[in-house]
């Protein structure tokens, strides 16, 4: 699965600063304070000072910092070679001040040389009179190399800058963490449909049924009935009951559910939420776009000026060369998609995002609930709106044209071919706006897992784009055939697992999967012999591809499936397709019977997977294509109960969908949606999905909250837990096909 690791970045590296070093001075120190000389009483040894003039006033170490400064690391103060024992506990305390009020400090403790990683951060919003701050945290490996630094820049005004009382300490008890999960009627925080399932789970200790009541708005009881007792869930260690208010019917906000003296958060009846979602879910690409400028009066908060185009202290996409000894060749790879919280473009995830989106449309156009002008032209607010082009197929265009110019050209070796992904050579660190990026650019090889993305996606393109840009469809499709022949030619070119620097790995030694999805596009656009006798030959047609985890970039075969059995075609053996959908489905509705929490997801051994919340998603597009195939009403119910969970029905009580829910996520790991860090910078765009729970929790800030945690509540809405609460345009596109579906039957 995907590796991602976020950054601290030294002054040196970032921008070859010259780090000035404070006065001296000698300091005794307790055992367990790391810091030296936290107090500046006298003098400032040993703290170093980059690009502000730093001085002792008062007993505090104050900086004036300049104005005009593009990013936090263009001005600090630290000190270096600060020991740390993994497993131990420390605390990072100081105070500090600013002048005016408004700005904010970057507080770090990390790495203090390369990979520069960050243990603990924290950006809080200063005042002229100062104040105390203090943060926890379990250092995650041992590391005689460690840093505190202050980081200050990114103003365009000057300001001032002091702090004292810099502390370290070692020892001291950890802190346990204690989710704040509200009240225990856990309910979709959103929107049920009038004629849709209506489900709760009730966190309680009691063995027996317990009544409830639903309340309007008024506050009057609209509704009543009995709990189900579940006894212990395994997905969260609770024991729960199950409330089942699907027989009331009536449109409304302001809905509660009360149960054993708790009131739920309160939840609508109706469809209008998801019509918003649909469109929001789909409108969280453009402000992802690479290569062009971000216009405020489209998306009013978010404008920035257009990332990785060479204008410095960018390098830019348009002529990208390979690492070192892999090319001597350079392409112009601009446009496309920001992956996810990073600044990195992979075809391999770009290819299964982008089919998503494009299935999200084609099932407008086959299925009997498909609502095609919902995401048609003029919808999503983007700059192509009003070119007669339904704007969802605008907005995957643009990711459809940077995988197009992944191809390796005609000439070299390997051509027709896919490169792997481009991203920065090295990490960086948050926040970091796309066009501040200032690392050099680098092509990755090709694999047969990206040039078979390419053909999947240009496939499937070819015959969506036909009736609206005719010249494009046929692009499109001579690239997918050429890169189809490309990996029949380099059948097991595979990425390399430690190619994590600077951007994920995004490594996958199993490529039948890639293939089957390709060959199955291949078809369904050309009907051509070859590629069905390639469907009907590989071991993936008759395998089950609908797995606990449900597909996702790295498990593509329910793609290609998913699409011989939504698609009108002729291919021999269609039903028996469209009959092994059923029985995926079949197996999502009994995880969801099983589960109290009402998700078709059961993960084996209850081990939650990096990407949680997607996962959830897509297994309930399965239970969806079920019901578009059959008709029956229990794959729609089902599908539709599955967005409760991702919209607040679970053991944290928060909906993973900024901007939906009373509460929600609102804090995703992204260098340019970083409120958190940074009070200029906005938080993640309503319809964005957080990854979700990750039973690895892999991140170390997460591992210092979430030690131990079961299943539901490996999960944390914090910027700096990029294995949890990272946002991704997989993910998204999982969250744009079901919001779609739930309006499509309201």
């Amino acid at each position: 699965m995907k590796r991602r690791r976020t950054a601290l970045l030294s002054l040196a590296t970032l921008l070859g600063a010259a780090l000035t070093a404070l006065p001296v001075q000698s300091a005794g120190a307790d055992e367990a304070e790391q810091v030296r000389n936290g107090g500046f009483d006298t003098t400032a040894d040993p703290w170093w000072t980059s690009n502000v003039s730093a001085a002792l006033t008062g007993g505090q170490l104050c900086a004036d910092v300049p104005g005009g400064t593009a990013n936090r690391w263009d001005s600090a103060i630290g000190q270096n070679d600060i020991t740390l024992v993994k497993g131990t506990t420390y605390r990072f305390s100081f105070r500090a001040s600013g002048v005016p009020e408004g700005h904010a400090v970057r507080a770090i403790v990390g790495l203090a040389v390369a990979p520069y990683d960050t243990w603990q951060e924290a950006s809080p919003v200063l005042d002229p009179a100062g104040d105390a701050y203090s943060y926890t945290f379990t250092a995650p490996v041992d590391s005689t190399q460690a840093q505190v630094a202050f980081q200050v820049g990114g103003s365009a005004e000057p300001w001032r800058f002091c702090v004292d009382d810099v502390s370290l300490l070692g020892g001291v008890p950890p802190e346990v963490y204690e989710p704040d999960t509200g009240p225990r009627v856990r309910v979709n925080q959103v929107a049920y449909l009038p004629a849709g399932p209506k489900n709760a789970t009730l966190v309680t200790d009691a063995a027996a049924k317990l009544p409830w009541q639903l309340k309007n708005s008024a506050g009057a009881t609209v509704a009543h009935g009995w709990s189900v007792p579940r006894g212990l869930d395994a997905s969260s260690g609770q024991n729960v009951h199950t409330i089942d208010f699907g027989g009331y019917r009536k449109r409304g906000a302001g809905f509660t559910l009360v149960a054993d003296g708790e009131t739920s958060r309160p939840f609508d009846i109706g469809a209008a939420a998801y019509e918003q979602l649909r469109l929001d879910a789909v409108k969280y690409y453009y402000t992802q776009r690479s290569g062009i400028a971000i216009r405020d009066d489209l998306r009013p908060g978010y404008g920035r000026a257009a990332g990785h185009v060479g204008v410095a202290p960018n390098l830019g996409d348009t002529s990208v060369p390979c690492r070192t000894g892999e090319c001597d060749y350079r392409l112009d790879v601009s446009g496309g998609w920001y992956d996810a919280g990073d600044h990195g473009k992979y075809v391999v995830n770009g290819g299964i995002a982008a089919w998503e989106l494009l299935s999200t449309y084609e099932r407008s156009l086959v299925a009997r609930t498909g609502r095609p002008a919902k995401l048609g032209d003029g919808t999503l607010a983007l700059p192509e709106s009003g070119n007669r082009v339904p704007d969802v197929l605008d907005e995957a265009r643009w990711e459809l044209d940077f995988l197009l110019r992944m191809q390796v050209p005609d000439g070299q070796p390997l051509a027709g071919m896919a490169h792997h992904k481009i991203h920065d050579a090295q990490w960086t660190g948050l926040p970091l706006l796309p066009a501040d990026d200032p690392q050099q650019r680098e092509l990755h090889p090709p694999t047969t897992a990206a040039t078979l993305n390419l053909a999947a996606t240009a496939a499937q393109a070819a015959r969506l784009y036909r009736p609206y840009d005719k010249a494009f469809a046929a692009k499109a499709l001579s690239a997918a055939r050429k890169a189809w022949t490309a990996a029949l030619a380099h059948p097991d070119v595979y990425a390399d697992a430690a190619d994590g620097t600077g951007g994920g790995a995004y490594n996958d030694d199993d490529v039948t999967d890639e293939f089957y999805w390709a060959a199955a596009e291949l078809y369904l656009t050309t009907g051509e012999k070859r590629y069905a006798d390639h469907v009907l030959n590989s071991p993936q047609h008759t395998a089950d591809v609908f797995g606990a985890y449900g597909f996702d970039w790295s498990r593509t075969a329910a793609a290609g499936r998913l699409d011989l059995a939504l698609v009108p075609s002729k291919l021999p053996g269609r039903d028996k397709v469209r009959r092994s959908v059923v029985r995926g489905a079949d197996a999502y509705l009994a995880a969801l019977a099983s589960q109290p929490y009402g998700m078709p997801y059961a993960p084996v051994g209850n081990r939650y997977d990096w990407g949680s919340s997607h996962q959830v998603l897509n297994n309930a597009v399965v239970l969806a294509t079920a019901y578009d195939v059959t008709g029956a009403s229990k794959y729609r119910d089902a599908a539709v109960q599955g967005m409760d969970y991702i919209l607040g029905r679970n053991a944290l009580n928060i909906s993973y969908v900024t901007g939906y829910g009373e509460v929600n996520a609102q804090h995703e790991h992204s260098r340019w949606y970083a409120h958190q860090l940074d009070p200029k910078l906005p938080s993640p765009p309503a319809g964005t999905l957080a990854g979700g729970a990750n039973s690895d929790i892999q991140d170390p800030y997460a591992q210092s909250k979430l030690q131990g945690c079961v299943g539901q509540f490996c999960y944390i809405d914090d910027i700096q837990s990029w294995s949890t609460n990272e946002t991704a345009i997989n993910w998204n596109a999982a969250l744009a096909r079901m919001a779609s579906f739930v309006a499509d039957q309201g």
